[in-house]
Formats: C-alpha cells, structure tokens, sequence
C-alpha cells in the first residue's frame, strides 16, 4: 500500500478483517472519504479533570482515580456545560505496525463548541494514535457553550488513519495549486495553506454569531429544530473588524474559497502560536472532493468556530488566522465528500450547526 491518508475502501477492508472491531458492528454510514466515525458507548464518566493515560497506563485505571459518578447514556442524558466526561467507545484498533491514526471532532460538534478528544491507553497526545496500537478508545467530552443530550451510538468525533507520512510540504503544495487551484485568488503557502477571516460580506453586515451564555440543552439528534435566537447572538460590523470577547465562542467564516481535490485530505491547524489570544477551528478535517468540481463544489469557504483566550483581542478582515495542511490520499477514495453522500456543509458559508434552523 502507498504511503498517505487510508480511503473509505481501505478502511472498509480494516473493518472487514478486525484491525477496526466494533461492538455492535460498525455501520456503513460510518465510513466518510476518508475517516471513520466513532460512536458512542453506554456510559459516560464524569471526572474531575481532563487527564491523558500516560506512558504504560491504562485509560480504565485513570477513570477510577477521578471519577466522580457515572452517567447511564442508554435512554438518553445530558451533558452539562463545564463539566468532563470521558465515554468508552464502540470501536477498538488493531493497527498494523506502519498504520497511525489521528482523531478530531466532527463539523458540527465543533460548531457547537462541544471540546471533543480521544484518548487511549498509554497516550501521551490527545488524538494521536500511534502506529501499530492495540487497544479501545475513549473520547473525552467538555461541552464548553451549550449543555447536550447523547445516547449511544452518537458519531461526534472521527479517526483519520495513514501509512507512513503524507503531509505535502511547500513546494509540493505550490504545485498542486498550479494544476488544481485550491483557492479562489493567490495562495498564501507557509507551512500549509494560509487562510484569513471575513469580516466584510458582500452583502449586509452579518459577519458571524457568538454563542449566548445562559442557553438551553441541545439534542444532538435533532436536525433542523432549534431557533438560532435562542443560542447565538448575531455579530455585525460595518467596518470590517470585531472586537473577541475573553470566554467568548464564535462562529465565523474565511474569506477564501478553498478545494481539497479527491486525491488529497486536509486538516486545518493554527497560524502562528504566536497570535495566541485567540484558537481557531476544533474541527479540523477536510475530506477529498470538499468544495471541488468534481464533487460538484465550486470552492467552499472554511468555518471558523474561534475562541478568545485571557484578553478582548481586534479580529480584521483579511487577517491570516489559520492554515489547511494538505495530505496525499494512498489511494482516490471511492466517494466524495457532497458527491451522493449526506454532507451537510458542501458549499458552505456562514453557517450554524445542522441542528439549527436555517
């Protein structure tokens, strides 16, 4: 096999010959281009602090040293805001020795601002799973700006695998852009694909939503079903900047249109460490196919779920805020991300969660 980012087949073929057990059996909707969804077990872990196993430690033992009560998830329960859990999921790995993994949220968990990380046994990294793992997963769950209701089987993070490394540096990335555009105007490339923030729409001056502080409890199985009024404050500006609020959760847009073209993936990483006031982006994947033709996409635009740390800090049109780090594929993936497939964010802008009115 070609070193890179494993596609739906070849996951599909992980699953068939045990490297990806599962209990229940994993489901076919669960393999995306290029990610496997995880889901969620039984019972939820309420724990005093987020914690990592650690070298030769066993995620089971930890949760007996900080456990403060556990949560039944079988008919149903909430997830309160501020609080950790850490949930046992329905998946374990068998990876062969060349074979890493790395998780992430998916799209519309971190648009909820729902902190969502995987841990395993003998990890020393959130989300990073090294080659050659034998054990379970577990994610851990901070909702930080809405308490939400879960039952088992809920996907609300995702494991991406690869062979060997894949990750495009500069040169290579410069010349994908020269026979597949990946952007809409001239590439900003350094370490990555350098994106910035909208803050001047082309038409009215909504440029975003802050999450409201005191709100009501979500049910992420409910699609479609909740009054944005009732959760985000709307953020306007007419002179293409906003003032971030310390705590605050953000939900904006970046002003690029971007392609991931069906042989590459994607992950969106920080900027600079330097500009530290603020994080961008806990759901980092981007599958093959998003926003591009043969996906029938025409370029999408990246949403930003951003939070301000210790101080207000000035955000301004046009300012470089993150970067796409793009991955060869092993292998074209079978489907696409929007091609036939239930994607809800293919040609996006300026958008809520799925669970939103529109």
């Amino acid at each position: 096999m070609a070193d890179g980012v494993l596609p739906a087949q070849t996951i599909r073929a992980m699953i068939a010959d045990g490297t990806i057990a599962a209990d229940p059996a994993a489901l076919p909707e669960q393999v995306q281009p290029a990610s496997l969804d995880l889901r969620l077990g039984t019972v939820a872990y309420r724990v005093r602090a987020s914690f990592l196993a650690g070298q030769g430690r066993q995620v089971a033992d930890r949760i007996a040293e900080f456990e403060m009560h556990r949560v039944d998830l079988t008919q149903g329960a909430v997830l309160e805001k501020g609080c950790v859990y850490v949930v046992p999921l329905m998946e374990r790995l068998a990876l062969p020795a060349g074979v890493s993994a790395v998780a992430n949220a998916k799209s519309s968990t971190g648009r909820l601002d729902l902190l969502t990380r995987t841990i395993t046994d003998g990890g020393v990294e959130f989300d990073r799973i090294p080659a050659g793992y034998h054990g379970p997963l577990y994610t851990e769950i901070c909702p930080r700006s809405f308490s939400v209701l879960v039952r088992p089987g809920m996907r609300l993070n995702q494991l991406r695998l690869r062979q060997g490394e894949a990750v495009l540096d500069d040169g290579e990335l410069a010349a994908l852009h020269a026979r597949d555009a990946l952007v809409d105007g001239v590439p900003l490339i350094s370490g990555g694909l350098g994106f910035s923030v909208d803050l001047r729409p082309v038409s009215g001056d909504l440029v975003g939503y802050r999450a409201k502080p005191h709100s009501g409890v979500i049910d992420l199985d409910r699609i479609g079903a909740y009054d944005p009024a009732d959760f985000w404050e709307e953020v306007r500006s007419a002179q293409g900047r906003i003032i971030l609020d310390p705590g605050a959760f953000y939900i904006l847009v970046s002003r690029e249109a971007v392609t991931i073209p069906p042989d590459h993936a994607a992950e969106m990483a920080p900027y600079l460490a330097m500009v530290g006031e603020f994080r961008v982006h806990y759901a980092g994947f981007f599958d093959p196919g998003f926003g591009h033709a043969a996906a029938g996409g025409t370029g999408s635009r990246g949403v930003l779920e951003v939070r301000c740390h210790e101080a207000p800090f000035v955000l301004e049109h046009g300012q470089v805020v993150g970067r796409l780090v793009y991955e060869r594929m092993a292998e074209r993936p079978d489907m696409l991300y929007g091609a036939g497939i239930a994607s809800n964010y293919q040609g996006q802008g300026l958008k809520l969660s799925k669970h939103f009115r529109r």
